[in-house]
């Protein structure tokens, strides 16, 4: 027994060659099961960690990293919608010599407290077995119990209960619970130990000209070699979904520059991608295609039962995994449950018939959705004062009733059977590297061209900036210089704000004439791009020795249109129009900005800087005046002699 690690329950002695056998069944753990004692072995393990709870927490809860690490192999599933509209689970592995099949039980958890998981088993040596992980506070971090209840269904069952299969778990069990004390204080670079695949003389040789090849591009950022390390290296829970966004706050490098190596990585070979369409609930993917154009309006979700719509701007995503010729991946889960697998549903409890359960649980405040686990409506809430609300639902409904006691959750099942009732926050991944934003990227159309949509397809985004360009006087300058010169001038104007725009994480989507089209995710990179571009220009028309360039820019954020036009992706829509409208609005030199851009959380601490001046002007197209904000070049040209740039 490790010296930080206690077990106590029923003991027993082993042989060694029963324990070679438990080693190669190997049975996967987490189950909840009827008490009956009398049959019922139990194990319990304990472990002190220096850590708080919450760094603690999603290692030991993320069950399916927590099996792979433990050895366990992959398992099929089946999903089998019921008649009232649930959906049963069934498991399906071979574990050496057995092939074992389960029921999976709902997993009940509370977030940073406890979770506790059941499989019932339909042949084999076990009858079922159970899984209990609870979280104690303790001075200067915590303590956390974690018990293992197997009722065995024969004499094999009972054989290998009796001969060292709790003993040869516990060595497994401390083992990561060791990982994990050390990865939390940060000794360690990943979560657990795993073996990576072995790769052949030749396939390292390939992974080594792939990184070469990515890193002579423009989007390597000296991030090649450490992408395929994770690609080859990390357990496989890591690289079933590489997203882009995480890998940036792991390594503490700019969003852009993890995405861009994704993508090129891609571009080369060393990985793959695909869009997967995310269930609204359960926020996994349910509809995966390799490219937009395939991408369908909707899907199900056969794990919550239901059909959901896609959204650009919110549940499609843009993943990454290792190509096949580099690392394949098979399928099946190591744990289809997990409270890490939904790590934004808080509270995950079943209930029996008129049952009501009050959890200790402090919640922030903000945006939650109320609901059951089987179909019955949902309710969602904004909680922004008092005690959070309680959670009733009576197998047709989910409502919020009166506030409960503060640092309290109530949950009351009013129906006639059991219902698991959940509270989780409302909102997506925050990794998600969802379409709008991706597709606005200039690395994105450089590299993914051809990825657009289907002829006649179009999707509504909800939220993108729009910024609109022009060269000042330009039809002078071809007068004055002549057409060649003149159109040099234009291609190193139209080279400078491409620069600019891809460095701010946006995408120019089109150019018209002498004037450009752009577009940007964060309305905040819109500005600063804006601001930017004006800067660049100064110190051109300072040094170039060539014609001054001058630049009319307007920006707007709103809904439009995206959809494939000539071959790529444009937008349109009245956001599309207003952005050009307020372009014309520019006297050169300046920014016009719209009141909505101007409103955006990340763009008022800018303005606050900027002084812009509010005006009223008629627009064509549009039958009332149109307001907008104007940043002058008077201002902009004292911004750059002060501080050449903005807080990010």
């Amino acid at each position: 027994m490790h010296p930080r690690a206690s077990a106590v329950g029923t003991h027993y002695h082993s042989k060694p060659d029963l324990l070679q056998a438990a080693r190669r069944s190997r049975i996967a753990f987490l189950t909840v099961a009827p008490q009956r004692m009398d049959t019922i072995k139990h194990r319990t393990w304990v472990w002190e960690f220096d850590s708080p709870v919450e760094k603690i927490w999603p290692l030991l809860a993320d069950t399916a990293r927590f099996n792979e690490a433990a050895g366990l192999p992959r398992h099929a599933v089946r999903e089998i919608p019921q008649a009232d509209g649930s959906v049963r689970y069934f498991g399906r592995a071979r574990l050496g010599p057995l092939a074992l099949e389960w029921e999976e039980q709902p997993v009940n958890w509370i977030h940073n407290q406890w979770f506790r998981h059941c499989r019932r088993f339909r042949n084999g040596p076990f009858k079922t077995l159970c899984a209990h992980l609870r979280f104690s506070l303790r001075a200067g971090g915590c303590r956390c119990t974690y018990t293992v209840e197997i009722e065995p269904a024969n004499g094999l069952g009972r054989l290998l209960l009796a001969t060292g299969f709790f003993h040869n778990i516990g060595k497994t069990f401390g083992r990561l619970a060791d990982n994990a004390r050390d990865f939390a204080r940060g000794q360690r670079e990943h979560e657990f130990d795993c073996k990576p695949p072995r790769l052949a003389p030749r396939a390292k040789a390939r992974v080594a000209d792939l990184v070469a090849r990515i890193e002579a591009t423009p989007h390597g950022h000296a991030l090649a070699g450490k992408l395929a390390d994770y690609a080859l290296e990390r357990q496989e829970v890591d690289v079933w979904v590489i997203r882009p966004l995480k890998l940036a706050r792991q390594w503490g490098v700019p969003e852009r520059h993890a995405i861009e190596v994704c993508l090129e990585s891609a571009r080369q070979g060393l990985l793959a991608l695909r869009w997967d369409l995310l269930c609204p609930r359960c926020q996994t993917g349910k509809a995966s295609v390799p490219a937009l154009d395939q991408l369908p309006q909707g899907a199900h979700c056969s794990s919550c039962n239901i059909d959901y719509d896609r959204n650009y701007s919110a549940n499609v995503e843009l993943v990454f995994y290792p190509a096949a010729a580099i690392r394949p991946l098979d399928g099946g889960e190591y744990c289809l449950f997990g409270p890490m697998s939904t790590p934004h549903i808080k509270v995950h409890l079943t209930l029996g018939p008129g049952e009501k359960r009050t959890v200790d649980l402090d919640l922030s405040l903000g945006s939650y959705r109320l609901r059951t686990l089987e179909p019955g409506g949902e309710q969602t809430i904004e909680w922004d004062s008092d005690g959070f609300p309680e959670v009733l639902a009576d197998g047709q409904s989910v409502s919020a009733g009166p506030p409960s006691q503060p640092g309290t959750v109530i949950l009351r099942n009013k129906a006639q059977r059991r219902l698991t009732l959940i509270v989780e926050e409302r909102a997506w991944r925050r990794d998600a590297l969802t379409a709008h934003r991706v597709t606005a990227l200039q690395a994105f159309r450089d590299l993914f061209d051809e990825d657009v949509l289907r002829p006649g397809d179009n999707v509504e985004i909800d939220y993108i900036t729009l910024m609109f360009t022009d060269l000042k006087g330009s039809t002078a300058l071809y007068e004055r210089i002549g057409d060649p010169q003149a159109y040099s001038l234009v291609r190193e104007h139209y080279a400078i704000i491409g620069k600019a725009v891809r460095e701010h994480n946006g995408t120019v989507v089109k150019t018209i004439g002498d004037a450009i089209m752009g577009a940007f995710a964060d309305p905040a990179d819109a500005l600063r791009c804006a601001i930017r571009l004006h800067n660049d220009f100064a110190q051109f028309n300072e040094t170039s020795g060539k014609d001054p360039i001058i630049i009319k820019l307007g920006l707007h954020v709103g809904r439009c249109i995206a959809v494939t036009l000539n071959n790529r992706l444009d937008y349109y829509g009245t956001a599309a129009n207003k952005a050009a409208r307020l372009e014309s609005q520019s006297a050169g030199g300046d920014i016009v900005i719209s009141p909505d851009l101007a409103s955006d959380p990340g763009v008022r601490p800018l303005l606050a800087e900027l002084s812009p001046r509010e005006e009223v002007a008629q627009a064509k197209g549009f039958s009332e005046p149109i307001r907008f904000f104007r940043i002058t070049a008077e201002v902009l040209a004292t911004r750059r002699t002060v501080s050449p740039t903005l807080p990010r």
